[in-house]
């Protein structure tokens, strides 16, 4: 097994597709596909890459630590009590432990995601 791993932001795999749940569910009926690609430390790190279409959905992290790199298209998020932040192509950012707020898909969105549990 190889420490070194490359993120394909473009899998030839078939993607995990699958809905937000109803009571995340804000507007529109977006949908997502998740490209898994690794998963260390007995379970507690996932990367991959990951892609909404348009729509609103509450996110809530919980102990999740959440670090995401846009790829290509525009969303909003919104953190309780706090003011939207537009994030687009190119743009990064760290979604922490304890964060809830609003994730707003106005393009759809294509990302690389790395999560601890």
């Amino acid at each position: 097994m190889s420490l070194l791993k490359t993120i394909d932001t473009n899998p030839a795999f078939a993607p995990r597709e699958n809905l937000p749940l109803p009571e995340r569910l804000i507007a529109g009926n977006p949908a997502f596909k998740t490209w898994a690609q690794d998963v260390a430390r007995g379970e507690m790190i996932h990367t991959g890459v990951w892609e909404a279409t348009p729509g609103e959905t509450r996110s809530i992290k919980g102990e999740t630590f959440e670090f995401c790199h846009i790829l290509s298209g525009v969303v909003e998020i919104t953190p309780e009590d706090g003011e939207p932040v537009v994030y687009k192509a190119g743009d990064s950012f760290v979604m922490k432990p304890g964060f809830v707020g609003v994730w707003k898909t106005i393009e759809t969105v294509r990302k690389i995601y790395v999560s601890v549990m």
